[in-house]
């Protein structure tokens, strides 16, 4: 018998587990095949594993940026805006395509949920994107620090030297990613406005305005390491 609501439904999610959960006095075990308990065991497995991924990379990126910039403020101020400009994108996913906001300017119908693997491919995808762009600014901003300037001369002169790189950057990438919006496929439609959001917002709020202003406010502790041997990037002649 099939169930009356789609499989990637919540409702066909509760149904799995209701049936895998019935015991009879027996002590039989019912198994559940099908679209719906495969693709719970799948979402399951998926972020089993997810989280751990994500505070892998996460890691791994405050050590790769700490030894770059010999610092321990910068990294986790980077890591922290980059996952700022995806829970912006997370939220207006929800509110878009969960809740339904703009559904009929958008032309889809509205499921009342979002698709599991929507926030795994966006954090793969955007989270590096994002980091593309924090790393151009703070590059300048420390070339300029290593050039004998004061700490919001830096930041000034880091926006004004990767300003324009950021920005066309960013204007490309949301052209591309708006094309997505329309498709006829909602996961597509979803993926396209979610990046574009996520990298408008990354562009315009994040890198424009917290940015400066938090490395601003936080003056020479931007530049606080440990008294440490910090090993030396060379790049080739």
């Amino acid at each position: 018998m099939e169930p009356s609501v789609p499989s990637t439904s919540p409702e066909a999610e509760g149904l799995v587990e209701a049936i895998r959960a019935y015991r009879d006095a027996n002590g039989l075990d019912l198994l559940v095949g099908g679209g719906a308990a495969g693709l719970k065991d799948f979402v399951d497995r998926l972020y089993t594993d997810f989280p751990k991924a994500v505070l892998l990379i996460l890691v791994i990126t405050y050590v790769v940026l700490a030894v770059l910039f010999r610092s321990v403020v910068l990294p986790l101020k980077a890591v922290l805006l980059n996952v700022l400009s995806l829970l912006a994108s997370f939220g207006a996913l929800v509110l878009v395509f969960q809740d339904g906001w703009l559904s009929n300017v958008l032309r889809f119908e509205p499921l009342g949920y979002i698709d599991s693997l929507l926030p795994v491919v966006l954090f793969a995808m955007l989270f590096g994107l994002s980091m593309d762009y924090e790393v151009f600014l703070l590059s300048r901003v420390k070339e300029a620090h290593d050039e004998g300037r004061s700490n919001t001369e830096s930041v000034a002169i880091g926006m004004e030297r990767s300003g324009r790189v950021v920005t066309s950057a960013a204007l490309v990438v949301i052209a591309v990613c708006l094309a997505f919006v329309t498709a006829d496929i909602v996961l597509i439609k979803a993926l396209g406005l979610g990046a574009a959001i996520a990298v408008f917002v990354d562009a315009a709020i994040v890198r424009a305005l917290l940015v400066p202003a938090t490395m601003h406010l936080l003056g020479r502790w931007n530049w606080w390491a440990p008294s440490l041997r910090w090993p030396r990037l060379r790049s080739a002649a």
